[in-house]
């Protein structure tokens, strides 16, 4: 692979990469440092990938795991809400903004990784199923059904949390 190839196919991805490895990671300049890294174990694997069938989904998952090694040897927990930041709005620094958060986070440490993790990448950073898919090394189907198990449960649990009407009787 040349060094055009290589940005054009490989590089051009860093920018994607970028919400994954900063919500994983916790902070955008460890993302930063991080693709930088990504980026120099690939283009050192570079005339492997030439053949590869599926060159984004090596990116992603290379990338992925990068970042969950990074996290074991900080024996940190990957994915632990600590500062993951579920919606956004004008008015986040409200306490109802603020306590919607926690509870959604707090969720989302109920459910089992797969659900967590195809959740996280499709709604909070946006990714599509076919990089969802590889990023995880799992088929799109089941990157659907997991993302549908998880909005269920997450609902559901929101659903009782908030409903008034059942606890005023």
């Amino acid at each position: 692979m040349t060094k055009l190839e290589f940005k054009n196919t490989v590089f051009v991805l860093s920018e994607k990469l970028f919400p994954m490895v900063s919500r994983i990671l916790g902070s955008h300049e460890k993302a930063e440092d991080a693709i930088q890294e990504i980026m120099i174990k690939i283009w050192q694997k570079r005339r492997k990938l030439k053949n590869h069938p599926n060159i984004n989904g090596f990116v992603f998952l290379t990338a992925r795991n990068y970042c969950l090694d990074v996290l074991r040897k900080k024996k940190i927990e990957p994915y632990d809400g600590a500062h993951l930041k579920i919606m956004t709005s004008k008015d986040e620094n409200s306490i109802e903004w603020q306590e919607l958060n926690q509870i959604i986070t707090e969720i989302l440490k109920t459910l089992p990784l797969q659900q967590k993790e195809v959740f996280l990448m499709r709604d909070i950073d946006g990714y599509e199923f076919t990089e969802i898919a590889a990023a995880l090394n799992i088929k799109q189907t089941h990157a659907r059904v997991l993302i549908s198990r998880a909005r269920k449960q997450i609902g559901s649990v929101l659903l009782k949390t908030y409903d008034y009407e059942k606890g005023a009787y």
